[in-house]
């Protein structure tokens, strides 16, 4: 079988968390419900949790900030503020960016886009208009607010 043909569905993304707790916290606060917790000491891993948001069907992975998981680059050092990797951000879907950002930074994310952005993304196929917001978690994620759009 093919992997094409093998992948039914993307399950879930994981971060580390500098404040496991407030991480855990912040994202209930955007509809995500915890389903599971655990543990695994080979992997140095105190705390571990899976979020479920079942609006959107999506499970969320946090981990506590010592844990042993595989990953890409390096650890971030104590006074680190950034580090660039691959995974650039988080994206939501929403109704409104503006109030999806507002919310946020309510909930304690630091403001990212400085308001709600609206870009045309051109090519020879067609241009596609989006409005989106930005902002880092309380963890330091960038999640950026979408509102609905196709790219069909």
């Amino acid at each position: 079988m093919k992997l094409s043909d093998n992948i039914i569905g993307f399950h879930h993304y994981a971060i580390k968390a500098k404040d496991y707790i407030n991480t855990i916290h912040f994202y209930k606060q955007l509809g995500f419900v915890q389903v599971h917790t655990w543990s695994l000491p080979d992997f140095n891993l105190k705390q571990a949790t899976m979020l479920f948001h079942p609006k959107i069907n999506i499970y969320l992975e946090i981990f506590d900030k010592d844990a042993d998981i595989p990953t890409q680059g390096r650890k971030r050092l104590t006074d680190d503020e950034y580090i660039e990797n691959a995974l650039l951000h988080i994206c939501f879907t929403v109704k409104d960016a503006q109030l999806a950002r507002t919310e946020a930074l309510r909930l304690g994310a630091i403001d990212l886009s400085k308001g709600t952005a609206e870009i045309t993304l051109s090519s020879d196929l067609k241009d596609i208009a989006v409005r989106n917001s930005l902002v880092y978690s309380p963890n330091g994620e960038v999640i950026e607010f979408l509102e609905e759009v196709s790219f069909l």
